[in-house]
């Protein structure tokens, strides 16, 4: 009987797929010797991050899974660290891991497929994904909100169809 509530648990999981770049701060971010640095000097990293944290609110539930570059290029811990705490509490795992047979070629794989693997492996039923990327996805596209890279997070209407998604996959 544990087995099959175990089951019941992973399926019943509310996970939220989260990329960096162009999602929760515009643009990109390049490693310098002095650390990650915006791509462009007027922007601050993670710059969207208060309006994540105001639209996951009524969600308590649901739970962070990293789906980044910065992962692959910094490691989980450090790429989770850069969070503010009020995401970083939430993260539970990334879609990379070093481990991989075919960690070699994740740089190069299609997003979509990157997430869609865990979603697989987990069993998720309750998932969304926020990307400036969707590649990959397929007919999945109903789980995915897409950002324009410019403007991330801070465009009004990526902003509603965050929150439109959100209570379609979490109630």
């Amino acid at each position: 009987m544990s087995e099959s509530n175990d089951t019941d648990e992973k399926t019943r999981r509310e996970v939220m797929f989260l990329d960096f770049d162009g999602v929760i701060h515009r643009l990109g971010a390049v490693r310098t010797q002095h650390g990650i640095r915006s791509a462009s000097p007027s922007i601050t990293l993670f710059e969207f991050a208060p309006v994540l944290v105001e639209l996951l609110e009524p969600h308590v539930r649901v739970e962070i899974v990293l789906s980044t570059s910065w992962v692959p290029a910094l490691g989980f811990q450090r790429a989770r660290d850069a969070l503010p705490a009020t995401l970083r509490n939430r993260v539970v795992g990334a879609t990379y891991h070093s481990k991989f047979a075919d960690a070699d070629g994740w740089p190069t794989m299609e997003r979509g497929r990157q997430v869609l693997r865990y979603v697989w492996t987990h069993r998720l039923t309750r998932w969304l994904a926020i990307d400036d990327d969707v590649k990959g996805f397929g007919d999945q596209l109903s789980h995915v909100v897409q950002c324009d890279e410019s403007l991330g997070l801070g465009d009004i209407g990526t902003q509603d169809a965050l929150r439109i998604r959100l209570a379609e996959q979490f109630g």
